[in-house]
């Protein structure tokens, strides 16, 4: 008890002497704040400009909006070295206008006269005011300002909005917050206050990225998506972008997102666009780049342009939208800044396909072909469990230095990054650094503006053969890993008689450690952007943007002739080089002006040039040198633009944009070069009628319409599709005269009539907003036809040099619903949650076909394994692009496929091609997207969901590993284990043409839960965040494969399940640091 009692004494000894100190800090800190020496400079700026200088020196905020302050009064002199309470006096001098000083605060307050002040203390009778400023919903407004209207005194909100105040018995206040329209409120009879502050539309008008410049979303026309990154994306950890726009723009789908580390991954935009492949334009400030070399700490936000209305301004590379990409800049006359941002990544394997055990097919193959068969005597003594031998827990790192700031009238940031994430799959390996910096000075009043940007990337990947993954399946599970066997490197190998089995599944452990295939990279994007607003005539502005985009990349690949893969061609070495660059320069003038405050004009026009350039080299042999194979080729493209727009408000109610770009492109013969780009989208901002204006509930109402044609002129067979050219021959072609060897060329197939696929658009949307737009949500319906769609074709012998050219063969069309609501459920001093939803629909149909309008014209496409080039979708009229075109299976009365038979869908009695049909497609009808945020004080928890429904996937998987006979598992000497799904059927051939292994890969998946504490000023200096996040913790579905979402971006196969490297489980820690 003694012991207890002393304690309380020294507790309450030490809280006394902690209250005492904390006043004299609070003393000391607003004495100290007047004291303080500052430097600041006029140079003829405005009285703001100078003071943003004081609050960067002095970490006091200058408040004066609740005044009527001249605020844009030029400042010429420049004060060195000197009292914040001298400068401060000095420029309110003869303004009418004297300020307070508080600990965090520099209160500006109209002067009060001698007389004044004499007259009020014998006449005005004071009294104490309490009081608390909130939000329309109720949050409490932090650092709102309260004026005592016709007196000195003046305070600002506490952390729950709460004031205290002395003012005139009968006065009034003003109360003001940024943001917030100011309220008069009288003080007469009373002394406690709640005063509920009305949002300022007006300032709170978002402003969006759109084609060559910004606009405010509320005078948008097209359809555009905008993501602010860190608000909504920047409580997690992200990699790659892309992935993480999954399930929040809606219509934007992104396809191959499998576990493989710095995976390319393949999108589109309200559906599929082009057959031939293709996705949208990607501008990083204003410059075309690959979205995956840039870092995701460097990204400010994201706008995706849907419709031709908006994207239209692009022409020629916007067919399958546009996705236009801010980064993060510096601050003017900001101190500097440094944050650190960093995690550490644990990634599993959630899930293996299920086959025999070791004991299991034992017992299979006894059971089965008898124990005295020859595949029993194949049979090893092992226990290996092939899928647990190729993967493993793999362990990632994240991290990301940024230091920004501003010199006087040059913000600056710079920013450097490293990733290093090893794959589930073992060897695999991706590690990249990037670099950036970013210069944005302004002159002459901020007349001129230039914007510098560079950001470099060096990547490093170690590719895993995937093929190992199918290997695991089928290997023998009672042979072992290694065997001592020198010929293969110590690794078991399947032997007949002691000669090497070249069609024997490999070894997939060999398969992953003797394979070194690796690609390594260097990409350097840049830009200079001038806006100048001239002196003479400031509504108008030209604008210069010089971009480059420079890459280098070479892919080494080595395997030894003592190995499973090498044994038969005496292994492998090589190399192959790619080497790019393009360039740009777009120049635009612009011309906004508003007349008799009914009429707004904003017009622009401008030209553009851009030239791309490839070359590849490579160079293959064995390790005995004696089968060399090299190629070398180098291809280049010009594309040159005009365009223009022209936007037009009346009354800031009545919206009109129109468009026209004209694009000529070197991919096309003269006859085909050119191509003009129209669009025209209305606006009705219907909240603003009179009829509206007074519904409280509803505070944003608009109507869109837009109607307009894009174009599409990337072709992926070439440069010069159009034109005669001759193609040298590979290594080893020669044609012999006498005794020389000429290496030949032979000419190459072409088509003079290729032209450019174009898409025209309709939409016609609704922007909605409700409680002070606490509610926000818009709802599109869309309508694409694309006609001239590029592809390659068969065509008649004799009729071109080649037998499959490319060509205009047909069109399709895309319609669709978007729906999306945002909202913020709780808004209070300690509590918000926000909540996003969005849900879109598609409809893809092709329309006509290699110059046919019926169902017999068929391009058939999606090969799979299982048959020597057998092809498992099509295209074909009437249909979805890339349709399941597959046998019908016909069942027993059990329910069971019976093997071989099929429905004769033409009654011809025979089964044959004519027998197949479409069946389902890979693309989603429905997508869905649902995102949550809750914070309560310092923590913060967040969830997202997706969601796919109707979609399919050919099970590959399943259909290659089904056949049960003897021949199919002893073949020729080797053994191949069955997945468990093979007993499903029990088939004793392969059957991979069944609509069987079509199956239904709708899906609920979970992507990302983080949990997160924020902290301030720790050790005094450091702010930030510490956080643990779960990425792809669930999924929901009733697919029998791995994984519901596959597809393959590099040989453009989607909705094929067949070797696909498993999404893994990730486990993050993670850490923000702000200095």
């Amino acid at each position: 008890m003694k012991l207890k009692i002393n304690l309380r004494n020294i507790l309450s000894v030490k809280i006394h002497k902690i209250v005492l100190l904390l006043l004299a800090l609070c003393i000391y800190n607003t004495a100290y704040g007047q004291n303080q020496r500052i430097s600041v400079y006029g140079n003829n700026q405005s009285l703001q400009k100078v003071f943003e200088q004081i609050e960067q020196q002095t970490k006091l905020s200058v408040t004066y909006n609740q005044t009527k302050l001249d605020v844009n009064k030029k400042i010429k002199e420049n004060f060195i070295d000197k009292k914040l309470s001298f400068v401060m006096d000095a420029l309110l001098k003869n303004t009418g206008f004297t300020c307070n000083y508080e600990p965090e605060h520099i209160v500006i307050t109209p002067s009060v006269q001698p007389k004044e002040k004499a007259a009020a203390k014998q006449t005005v009778q004071m009294k104490k005011i309490m009081g608390k400023v909130t939000g329309i919903t109720g949050e409490p407004l932090i650092g709102a300002n309260v004026l005592a209207i016709g007196s000195k005194q003046a305070t600002i909100t506490n952390l729950n909005g709460e004031f205290t105040l002395e003012v005139p018995a009968d006065g009034k206040l003003q109360v003001t917050y940024i943001g917030y329209l100011p309220q008069e409120v009288s003080t007469n009879g009373k002394t406690q206050l709640v005063i509920q502050l009305k949002e300022d539309s007006k300032l709170m008008d978002e402003v969006v990225v759109v084609g060559f410049g910004t606009q405010k979303k509320v005078n948008l026309t097209g359809a555009v998506t905008s993501v602010n990154i860190q608000e909504t994306l920047g409580d997690r950890p992200i990699t790659n972008v892309t992935a993480a726009l999954q399930g929040v723009v809606p219509g934007l789908k992104i396809e191959g997102t499998t576990g493989t580390p710095g995976d390319n991954l393949s999108y589109n935009i309200r559906g599929t666009t082009s057959i031939n492949g293709g996705g949208p334009l990607v501008l990083v400030n204003n410059v075309p780049m690959d979205i995956n070399m840039i870092d995701p700490q460097d990204i400010e936000s994201v706008s995706v342009l849907k419709d031709a209305a908006s994207a239209a301004i692009y022409g020629a590379r916007a067919a399958f939208g546009v996705i236009l990409i801010t980064t993060k800049k510096g601050e003017k006359g900001s101190r500097p800044r440094v944050t650190y941002d960093g995690n550490v990544s644990i990634s599993t394997k959630t899930k293996s396909i299920d086959v025999m055990g070791a004991d299991e097919y034992r017992n299979f193959v006894t059971d089965r072909f008898g124990a005295e068969s020859s595949a029993v005597k194949l049979l090893g003594k092992e226990n290996t469990d092939w899928q647990k031998e190729i993967f493993r827990t793999a362990v990632g790192t994240d991290h990301n230095i940024t230091v920004s700031g501003g010199l006087n009238n040059m913000p600056y940031r710079v920013s450097i990054g490293y990733t290093n994430q090893n794959g589930i799959l073992k060897t695999s390996k991706f590690e990249r650094y990037t670099g950036s910096v970013n210069l944005a000075p302004s002159f002459f009043e901020d007349h001129l503006n230039i914007n510098f940007n560079a950001k470099g990337m060096i990547s490093n990947n170690r590719f895993a053969d995937t093929g190992a993954i199918g290997a695991a399946i089928a290997f023998d599970p009672t042979q072992p890993v290694m065997n001592g066997n020198s010929k293969y490197g110590g690794y078991f190998a399947w032997e007949n008689a002691g000669e090497f089995i070249s069609i024997a599944t490999k070894n997939p452990v060999a398969m992953l450690q003797q394979k070194k295939e690796e690609a390594n990279s260097k990409n350097l994007v840049g830009n200079i952007q001038v806006d100048y607003k001239f002196h003479f005539l400031p509504e108008l502005r030209a604008n210069l943007n010089l971009g480059m985009d420079m890459a280098t990349g070479t892919q080494d690949i080595y395997y030894p002739k003592e190995s499973p893969l090498g044994y038969v061609d005496n292994g492998k070495t090589g190399y192959e080089t790619i080497d790019k660059y393009n360039h740009l320069l777009d120049f635009y003038l612009q011309y906004a002006k508003d007349f008799n405050e009914k009429h707004h004009f904003d017009i622009m026009a401008g030209y553009s040039w851009q030239h791309f350039h490839r070359s590849t080299e490579n160079a293959y042999n064995n390790l005995n040198g004696d089968n060399p194979t090299s190629y070398i080729f180098k291809t280049e493209s010009y594309l040159i633009s005009f365009f223009g727009r022209v936007n037009y408000s009346f009354m800031n109610r009545y919206l009109i944009t129109a468009t026209l770009r004209n694009d000529g492109t070197s991919r096309f013969s003269k006859d085909n070069r050119w191509g003009l780009f129209p669009s025209v989208a209305l606006g009705w901002k219907i909240k603003e009628e009179g009829f509206m204006k007074d519904v409280d509930a509803v505070s944003d109402l608009k109507l869109r319409l837009g109607y307009g044609i894009t174009g599409q002129q990337d072709i992926s067979q070439g440069d010069y599709p159009y034109m005669a050219t001759y193609f040298a021959g590979q290594d080893g072609a020669y044609y012999q005269f006498g005794d020389q060897f000429v290496p030949i060329a032979r000419p190459d197939g072409y088509n003079p009539n290729l032209k450019w696929e174009e898409t025209t658009t309709w939409n016609a949307g609704f922007d909605f907003g409700f409680l002070d737009n606490r509610i926000t949500s818009s709802l599109d319906y869309y309508y694409r036809e694309t006609k001239d769609l590029i592809n390659v074709i068969d065509v008649p012998a004799g009729t071109n040099f080649k037998n499959r050219i490319v060509s205009n063969i047909g069109s399709l069309r895309n319609q669709g619903v978007e729906f999306s609501i945002n909202a913020k459920a709780i808004s209070t001093s300690d509590w918000k949650w926000d909540l996003g939803f969005n849900v879109a629909w598609n409809n893809n149909e092709i329309t006509k076909l290699t110059a046919q309008d019926d169902a017999s014209s068929i391009v058939l496409t999606g090969t799979v394994e299982g048959g020597t080039g057998t092809m498992i979708q099509a295209q074909g009229v009437n249909h979805p692009a890339n349709s399941f075109y597959v046998y019908e299976q016909v069942y027993d009365q059990q329910g069971n496929p019976i093997e071989g038979l099929y429905v004769d869908r033409n009654g011809d009695g025979v089964i044959n091609d004519e027998d197949r049909y479409f069946c389902h497609k890979p693309a989603a009808d429905v997508t869905m997207g649902f995102t949550s945020k809750l914070v309560w004080k310092a923590w913060d928890f967040s969830f997202s969901l997706r969601s796919n429904l109707g979609n399919y996937v050919y099970n590959n998987v399943a259909s290659s590993n089904a056949a049960l006979s003897e021949g199919s598992i002893n073949n020729k000497g080797y053994l191949s284990n069955r997945p468990l799904s093979a007993f499903d059927t029990n088939f004793q051939n392969m059957n991979v043409l069944s609509d069987y292994y079509v199956q239904n890969a709708s899906f609920l998946r979970c992507d990302n839960i983080t949990l997160g504490y924020s902290f301030n000023k720790l050790f005094g200096v450091l702010g930030g965040r510490i956080y643990g996040t779960v990425q792809n913790p669930f999924v929901i579905t009733k697919y029998k494969g791995l994984d519901p979402e596959v597809a393959n971006a590099a040989d453009k196969t989607f909705g094929i399940d067949k070797n696909v490297y498993p999404r893994p489980l990730v486990g993050i820690l993670g850490v923000s640091l702000n200095f």
